[in-house]
């Protein structure tokens, strides 16, 4: 069983946003606090009704909570309040109790150093504030202080993306656009406007209030037409969400776009067809090197999130799409246990194997926006087997010692040769050991384990049925193309993947049944897969399975089958990037992620093993190419 580091909340983080700057004596600040003129706005403190109406349940991580004094569950004006009026107040104090928590030198008196220490918890940031590489806590902080808001926000990604998704930046090196974006939101403007009432009238709900997103566009939206990345497919204006983008919006995300795709999750290479003329088509550029794919199918995903066109992403993955994005464009990108968010109004690839999740600059992004998509629904049967087994909040697993006292193992065939990714893996296993943990290696694994990594992808006997499923449930009306003959029929479609859907289209229902029915041979095998990894890690004692999620803008073998064919969550994280050293002909400055497999349901674990990585390497390339407009 894994050990209980892997487990354990969060340790309070040693660098916070801070309520107002410390820089005078603390005499000078004691005056400042005397007077009130140490103050947050009215957003940073909610009214009691407003608290009272906040969501219940913790979505910030330990440290920005521990010390809360009012019961809503993170640090306001309003705790600083309380704190002010106990100055000087010591243990044999009448209400002492009450403000206990915030003596965090345990000196027995309120000082204001202890006033300090409290506003160091607050979500708050009065200083500039840069679009480019912001986090989610970067633009909650700079709305609760009035900085900036929402809808100032929204508008910059609107700019960015009108100025950067079609133009050519590097002509001289034989780049091309990034295309990544597909729609953007007539209605993003309204959405970030009414996140900022929100904030004004209930102070920060959410960690996700008034931060724009963009999905795939396969996911539906009530307010952007859903592809598939199929021209056949640009009328289907969808009259509701996806179960995940109703769980974004009710954070008070702004859904601020559709990101491109591989035409219907296919491929490895991001082209697609919609709003395109007839044979025409579009590929995606990574904008760590514009002459390179960025990875699929979420590539339009992965690259609007490296080039800052959008906060935070959601991709979907059936046999690598959300990892492989995310490594070919230095990202966090989560693939969660199936089961644990509903597949409901997503346009399918493989249902066996389809999971949707976030892609993210940050392993604290990615929490924060996979903590607004769980849920079980009945639409997704399949989500009831999460119950019980989801916490409170995701980010209480952003723990920078995670690593200690854990046991990670890599199964050496996963390594393969490339001379970039050998290197990076020496780096990283050194410093997951000076971190804390022990790295196992298997040199030996069972056959069905290779079994698992050589199971193929549903992406051919389940495209059809599955699909026939979202017609009949969620297609607009309007659209013509019903089924796969008449995407053919259309012309409105990569036509160089004409062979690929006609093949899917020749499997019969006893093919299908034969494969992903109750007893099918797939079915059969991901349970396999499951038992088979989830024992050899309680063999071996592991808290996690590590491996390479590719090599430079390519793959490794199968290491993207082992989640898919197991149903085991899997996060993948920047360890590097390509040298010039490394061997012949390396692609420098290529970015390679490390991804942690996880037992069913334990996001949590490595989300803090991918967190503890992250802060103890700061690997992540950026994108210079797309700095701030000028």
């Amino acid at each position: 069983m894994p050990s209980t580091a892997s487990r354990r909340t969060a340790s309070r983080r040693t660098a916070a946003r801070r309520a107002t700057t410390v820089t005078g004596a603390a005499a000078a600040l004691a005056a400042l606090v005397a007077t009130g003129a140490v103050v947050a706005p009215a957003s940073a403190a909610p009214s009691a009704a407003a608290a009272a109406a906040a969501p219940s349940g913790a979505f910030l991580a330990p440290y920005y909570t521990a010390l809360d004094l009012t019961g809503d569950e993170q640090v306001t004006r309003a705790d600083l309040d309380v704190l002010t009026d106990h100055l000087g107040d010591t243990t044999a104090s009448a209400g002492w109790s009450s403000v206990a928590a915030a003596d965090t030198d345990a000196d027995g008196v309120i000082t204001v150093k202890d006033v300090v220490g409290l506003s160091q918890r607050m979500i708050y940031d009065d200083g500039p504030f840069q679009l480019v590489e912001a986090s989610a806590l970067d633009m909650q902080a700079a709305m609760n202080a009035g900085v900036t808001t929402s809808v100032k926000i929204t508008q910059e990604y609107l700019d960015r993306i009108s100025a950067l998704d079609r133009a050519v930046v590097d002509p001289a090196a034989g780049g091309r656009a990034l295309n990544s974006i597909i729609s953007t939101n007539k209605q993003a403007l309204t959405i970030a406007a009414k996140a900022d009432a929100t904030r004004a009238e209930k102070g920060m709900t959410s960690m996700l209030l008034g931060v724009p997103i963009a999905v795939k566009d396969n996911y539906d939206t009530a307010d952007m037409p859903t592809t598939g990345g199929c021209g056949c497919w640009d009328g289907n204006q969808t009259s509701d969400d996806a179960a995940m983008v109703k769980g974004l919006r009710s954070a008070g995300a702004v859904i601020l776009a559709k990101a491109s795709l591989d035409e219907f999750a296919y491929g490895f290479v991001s082209e697609f067809s919609s709003f395109q003329d007839p044979g025409k088509t579009l590929l995606v550029a990574s904008p760590l090197n514009t002459t390179k794919t960025a990875g699929g199918s979420s590539g339009g995903t992965g690259a609007a999130i490296a080039a800052n066109l959008a906060g935070i992403g959601f991709g979907t993955d059936t046999g690598g799409s959300i990892r492989v994005p995310s490594t070919y464009n230095s990202l966090v990108g989560i693939r969660p246990t199936v089961g644990l968010a509903s597949r409901d109004g997503i346009i399918p690839l493989a249902l066996s194997q389809d999971t949707g999740g976030p892609i993210a600059r940050s392993v604290t992004d990615a929490a924060v926006a996979l903590d607004a998509v769980t849920g079980v629904d009945a639409a997704d049967p399949i989500t009831a087997e999460q119950t019980g087994h989801v916490p409170t909040s995701y980010t209480a697993a952003l723990d920078p010692t995670a690593l200690k006292g854990t046991r990670i193992g890599i199964v050496t065939s996963m390594l393969g040769s490339n001379a970039t990714v050998t290197r990076l893996w020496a780096n990283a296993k050194a410093t997951l050991e000076a971190q804390g943990a022990t790295v196992v290696e298997i040199t030996s694994v069972p056959a069905a384990f290779t079994a698992t990594l050589n199971e193929g992808s549903g992406s051919t006997n389940e495209f059809k049925h599955d699909l026939n499923i979202y017609v009949q449930n969620h297609l607009a009306p309007e659209v013509g193309a019903r089924s796969i003959t008449d995407i053919l029929a259309s012309g409105r479609n990569v036509t160089s993947r004409n062979s690929i859907y006609t093949s899917r289209n020749n499997v019969t229902d006893a093919q299908y049944q034969a494969w992903a029915g109750p007893t099918g041979t797939h079915t059969t095998a991901i349970a396999t897969g499951n038992a088979t990894v989830t024992q050899l890690m309680n063999d071996n004692t592991l808290d996690s399975l590590v491996y390479p999620s590719g090599s430079p803008y390519s793959t490794i073998g199968t290491n993207m089958r082992l989640s898919p064919n197991t149903g085991m969550p899997a996060i993948t994280v920047p360890m590097g990037q390509a040298l010039a050293s490394d061997g012949t002909n390396p692609i420098v400055g290529a970015n390679v992620n490390l991804e942690f497999l996880g037992r069913d349901y334990d996001e949590s674990g490595i989300i803090g093993l991918a967190y503890a990585f992250e802060q103890a390497t700061h690997a992540r390339a950026t994108a210079p190419l797309y700095g701030p407009l000028k």
